[in-house]
């Protein structure tokens, strides 16, 4: 039955129609994020502004998403992977989720060492040194290596051992130095505890500022996030710690990242390269910095972001973020051997 149709206009609307349906499909695209910060609206909404494309997302913790995304196989909805630490970007490489991704828009706003064949990084976060500023010469803490100097014995604190963000710094310590002497530091480190690891990183923050320790590591956009607070406590325990850049006469200091990539079986893929390529955007990479605090990655991006601002500029390891996920498993051995839990 051709509902009315002459033959020729049938058959041509026959044809028509995966074309129509495929056409309406690329105006969508389904996100899984491991992001959560109300900041990314504005990411979404300035997608959809340029492209006409709705976001659909679905939240979740890391490991989850990985979790789902495998056991959706092939009929996963999923378009594109936003997550993160290179870690755990690296894991849904090596779970073959992420598809092989050529774009010459990515290639040249991103750097090289912060991409790989199947995910780009987006924006940044370093790790720098916490000191308590009535406690600590601030001249004795220019490296990572300082951490593990005898003289700061009971006064170090840290997150557990077991964290992405830890462990990514310890695999750029075994990149950069060997296995063994990247062991010899995180013994040394455990030997300076103020106490066993808890907590976040806000938490070493304000420890170090109520004197419990004089010493932590914190990514920065945790404590931009205190400076740009409104909270007079936030603002009182910025005022009592000083943030020191490791190694800017060496390596630089140690950034990580959150990224993305396409899935293999995404059902979007064209949309989904343009929201990654919109990401690399200077729109895009101003609202990770002034709105999450976190830095872009793109060099040149101007940015409005008195926190970040007042952080300055700073010397960042420039090792391929790949080798961070290469010696994440090791990392983990040799925190475990040295008691760093």
């Amino acid at each position: 039955m051709n509902f009315g149709f002459p033959g020729s206009l049938f058959l041509l609307a026959l044809a028509a129609a995966p074309l129509a349906s495929a056409q309406a499909q690329e105006k969508v695209l389904n996100l899984y994020s491991a992001r959560h910060y109300q900041t990314d609206e504005a990411l979404y909404s300035g997608f959809t502004r340029q492209t006409g494309i709705t976001v659909k997302r679905i939240e979740g913790k890391e490991d989850e998403l990985l979790e789902r995304i495998r056991n959706e196989g092939a009929n996963s909805p999923a378009d594109v992977l936003l997550t993160v630490d290179a870690a755990r970007l690296a894991a849904a490489h090596e779970m073959g989720l992420l598809a092989p991704l050529q774009s010459r828009v990515l290639e040249t706003r991103i750097p090289a060492h912060l991409r790989t064949a199947d995910w780009y990084a987006f924006s940044l976060r370093a790790r720098v040194i916490i000191y308590a500023k009535e406690m600590v010469n601030p001249d004795e803490l220019r490296t990572y290596d300082d951490l593990a100097n005898p003289r700061l014995k009971g006064k170090v604190c840290s997150r557990s051992g077991s964290h992405p963000y830890n462990l990514s710094l310890l695999a750029s310590i075994i990149a950069h130095r060997g296995e063994a002497k990247a062991e010899a530091w995180a013994r040394g480190v455990v030997a300076n505890f103020a106490r066993a690891p808890k907590g976040g990183d806000t938490d070493q923050i304000r420890a170090v500022a109520a004197g419990e320790c004089a010493v932590a590591v914190s990514n920065t956009y945790y404590l931009a996030r205190l400076m740009r607070s409104d909270k007079p406590e936030d603002r009182k325990t910025m005022e009592k710690v000083g943030v020191i850049w490791p190694d800017q006469q060496g390596s630089g200091t140690h950034v990580n990242v959150s990224g993305g990539g396409v899935l293999k079986t995404a059902p979007h893929r064209e949309a989904a390269v343009k929201f990654l390529e919109y990401l690399s955007s200077d729109e895009a990479q101003r609202y990770f910095a002034d709105g999450n605090n976190e830095w872009p990655v793109v060099p040149g991006v101007k940015l409005a972001n008195p926190a970040l601002e007042e952080l300055g500029k700073f010397k960042a390891d420039t090792l391929p973020v790949g080798s961070l996920a290469t010696y994440r498993a090791k990392a983990q051995m040799i925190f475990d051997r040295a008691g760093y839990r």
